[in-house]
């Protein structure tokens, strides 16, 4: 990459600003500065050199992604968004698609990655999106649902069945049949550009579907989810930064009783507490990280419980914050608002807590099996 990491950061937080905020507002990120962000390689850094990319480790794009979380969690999403479609393109696709695609999104082009459907959440072996090979083309329908960053997307990498397996098939947004349509007034990230997905008889060249063939559909899917898993994890750790530096701040400068907020003992509580939470989410996210850039064999555990743990002491911290600064952190834009919103929708996305404690619990018999 042509800065060091501490530049990219600084960059990032020139763009951003104080408007943080006022995207959560109105809903949008303007989408020059995604442009320009996505030009700059700034929103899929683990993308290679040789496709433009910055070539960052799993370790560095988390502490850059994790500074970006804190800054704009809708930015985050968009990122994290970003980059799952590199991560799909690069791992599924064959080497004259790399070659195709990842120059664009690393050019200013956007993307977006389709999963979940209005029958096909956490299941997603009930999804109903097809893929049907007519020739030399191929002719998508279905209904993808609460897709991040469609709205602004010029590429859509979505998941569908095709004969006994699944595939991921790269959508121009603008091809005939498709048919974007904003989700409004989320709760959390509300600018990240949250949209469901209408394809009515996308017809689409035959090489637009990534590898050629079709995959078993639990590989596919934890294939394309795990560089998303784990974006969001360090994402969370960038969000409990931001609520440890805005508690902190308030607890020190406001005083109750003629003392700071931060002598009370109850108050103190609450500190150590986010503390903690950070602390423990960045330890989990950096273990999970290490674990991919060193090819461990425990790297599939390791990404479920980084996101597992992080979301959870985010959503846990970012009320602590809201608690802590009370009707200072109340009202609509500010950090620790925006976190308190931002953090539940954590919880669910990228695999929910639910299915993350699932997952968690068959790792765990399994190793108690094999001891």
């Amino acid at each position: 990459m042509g800065e060091d990491l501490s530049g990219a950061m600084t960059a990032v937080t020139l763009r951003v600003g104080d408007l943080a905020g006022e995207w959560d507002r109105t809903g949008l990120i303007p989408r020059a500065l995604l442009r320009e962000l996505g030009a700059e390689g700034r929103l899929c850094a683990e993308v290679p050199s040789q496709y433009g990319g910055w070539g960052l480790s799993s370790t560095d794009s988390g502490a850059y992604t994790a500074h970006v979380g804190g800054l704009c969690s809708s930015l985050r999403s968009v990122m994290t968004s970003q980059g799952m479609a590199a991560w799909t393109i690069q791992r599924l696709g064959t080497a004259e698609q790399a070659a195709t695609h990842l120059p664009r999104l690393t050019g200013g082009e956007l993307a977006a990655v389709g999963f979940s459907e209005p029958g096909a959440g956490s299941d997603l072996s009930a999804m109903t999106t097809t893929v049907r090979r007519d020739g030399d083309t191929v002719v998508v329908d279905g209904h993808k649902k609460w897709v991040t960053a469609a709205h602004y997307a010029d590429l859509l990498v979505l998941v569908g069945r095709q004969d006994d397996g699944a595939v991921a098939v790269v959508v121009p947004a603008d091809a005939p049949g498709v048919r974007i349509e904003r989700i409004a007034d989320p709760l959390g990230c509300r600018a990240a550009g949250h949209a469901d997905v209408h394809l009515d008889g996308v017809r689409l060249p035959a090489d637009s579907v990534l590898g050629g063939h079709p995959l078993p559909p639990a590989l596919l899917v934890t294939t394309a989810l795990a560089y998303g898993r784990m974006s969001v994890a360090w994402g969370c750790v960038g969000i409990l930064r931001a609520c440890l530096a805005a508690a902190t701040s308030h607890a020190a400068g406001r005083e109750q009783f003629g003392r700071p907020l931060a002598e009370h003992q109850l108050v103190a509580g609450h500190l150590a507490d986010l503390y903690t939470a950070e602390q423990v989410a960045t330890r989990v996210c950096e273990h999970a990280s290490r674990c991919w850039d060193e090819g461990s064999p425990d790297q599939v555990v390791a990404t479920v419980l980084a996101k597992h743990v992080s979301a959870t002491q985010a959503a846990q911290g970012a009320a602590t914050a809201v608690q802590v600064l009370a009707s200072a952190g109340s009202r609509d834009g500010h950090t620790v608002a925006r976190a308190y919103r931002d953090a539940k929708l954590m919880e669910i996305i990228e695999g929910s807590n639910e299915l993350c404690r699932l997952m968690l619990a068959q790792h765990a018999l399994s190793a108690q099996g094999a001891s």
